[in-house]
């Protein structure tokens, strides 16, 4: 399970306006904000973009200024593997430390999509260890061991929200390292990858 939410795409006219300082070429910009304040490439810049993002990583430079935020919410599986990709990307995420104990454990914080019936009644049990836990620790946070067996019998299927930071080059790489990945929850991001404005030009570029 992968929810994506909150998307906001910034700085593609400054972006743009970079990768025409090589060559002075400012004079040539055909792009402009249509009336829901969306930047939209004219024919000349979307021609200049494209043929820079598919000439290499030397000569994109102006696809890491293409800025993308995002809200994720995720198993702790994916975001493990999410965080080989630290270079170019920030997040902020909810804290399991401070934060564990604030609500009650439901079915609905678990990605569990894919277990089937033995996996469920699995889950169940580990939930409802969890929730006893969590009561035990809100009645009494003098004591913590509670909070040790909540914290470490947590399971990586465990939901997280992050706010995600990153630019379209970072988003080129994950996406063809990822989207034939075992994990059905890569391949809706690669998906959400392919649908961000102008992906088709400059992301889904080999």
């Amino acid at each position: 399970m992968i929810k994506i939410e909150r998307v906001s795409v910034m700085n593609l006219e400054n972006a743009i306006r970079g990768a025409r300082n090589p060559m002075n070429s400012w004079g040539r910009m055909d792009s402009a904000y249509d009336s829901e304040g969306n930047y939209i490439l004219g024919e000349n810049d979307l021609d200049l973009a494209k043929r820079l993002a598919k000439a290499g990583s030397d000569h994109r430079k102006f696809l890491r200024q293409i800025f993308v935020s995002v809200d994720i919410t995720a198993p702790l599986y994916w975001w493990k593997e999410f965080d080989t990709y630290k270079v170019g990307t920030v997040a902020n995420s909810t804290s399991t430390m401070h934060k564990i104990h604030s609500k009650p454990f439901e079915r609905e914080d678990f990605s569990c999509d894919r277990l089937d019936g033995a996996g469920l009644e699995a889950l169940d049990s580990l939930i409802a260890f969890l929730e006893a836990e969590r009561i035990k620790f809100c009645e009494n946070k003098e004591d913590r061991q509670p909070w040790h067996n909540m914290i470490q019998l947590l399971p990586s299927s465990y939901n997280q929200m992050r706010t995600v930071s990153m630019n379209y080059e970072n988003l080129i790489n994950m996406y063809y390292a990822r989207k034939s990945h075992k994990l059905a929850e890569w391949h809706t991001y690669c998906d959400w990858i392919a649908s961000l404005p102008y992906a088709q030009e400059l992301i889904i570029i080999k």
